[in-house]
């Protein structure tokens, strides 16, 4: 059975490219206008929340949100989720008004077109470099100033289907604490088991999202980095493990 899947499978993921790279086109008039000066960005913050909806429902999955606490308009915030597929940064769009900037791998502005606007509007770092870490803090502290929050994936890379959580790096912590901003821990649950990085799997289905309590870092001192990393990453760990639905999912052998 589930080899007769296997084309349908194949065919709903072009879907994907083929409306990512559509949408882009469409819109990239708009975004072109909007990405090249910071006072324009939170028009091409728009302008991407309706791509990000398109990718979402136009592959036909929809959300449900938990919100144990609201975004305030015009105040800055440092968002953490778990990463777990090619959704998880188009869900954080979707689900924020307030407009972000990614801290993301400059390998993705490798990407035809897609490229072109990451490198204009995310902050890329070289982790295997000093120098780009420092730009970073350089660069986060010009877009803070103007009012925009930040997003980091602390995982760093997608892990194996078998994890349930990887350690987190030190990055989005340092920086929240540099600059004092609430971290806003965002839980995924769906995502991994309907658009998972393995191209015969996924399905529809709706996209289960857990935004957390935020957590104050003002007070905290870069010594004390660790101990707020670890509290975000026991909420996250805490709340997947709990979560039957991804739990089985984790579990689940590639047969």
């Amino acid at each position: 059975m589930k080899y007769i899947k296997i084309p349908f499978l194949l065919i709903w993921r072009l879907w994907f490219y083929t409306l990512m790279m559509s949408s882009v086109i469409l819109l990239s008039p708009f975004l072109l206008l909007f990405c090249f000066k910071e006072k324009h960005y939170r028009y091409f913050w728009k302008v991407a929340r309706i791509i990000a909806n398109v990718l979402i429902y136009g592959m036909g999955f929809g959300l449900k949100v938990q919100f144990d606490e609201e975004i305030e308009p015009h105040k800055s915030y440092m968002f953490c989720p778990n990463h777990t597929s090619l959704m998880d940064p188009f869900i954080l769009i979707a689900l924020s008004k307030n407009p972000i900037v990614f801290v993301g791998k400059k390998e993705l502005a490798k990407i035809p077109i897609f490229g072109f606007f990451y490198k204009r509007t995310v902050i890329m770092v070289d982790r295997s470099n000093p120098e780009s870490r420092k730009r970073v803090y350089e660069m986060a502290k010009k877009r803070l100033q103007n009012g925009v929050s930040m997003a980091i994936f602390p995982e760093g890379l997608v892990p194996s289907e078998e994890v349930v959580l990887a350690p987190f790096k030190k990055g989005a912590f340092a920086l929240a604490i540099e600059f004092e901003i609430p971290i806003v821990p965002q839980v995924y649950y769906d995502c991994k088991r309907f658009f998972s990085w393995d191209i015969f799997k996924g399905g529809l289905g709706t996209f289960r999202v857990h935004q957390h309590q935020f957590i104050a870092t003002k007070g905290f001192t870069i010594d004390q980095m660790n101990i707020l990393k670890d509290k975000v990453f026991d909420m996250m760990y805490n709340d997947l493990i709990n979560d039957e639905k991804y739990m089985i999912d984790t579990n689940r052998k590639n047969e």
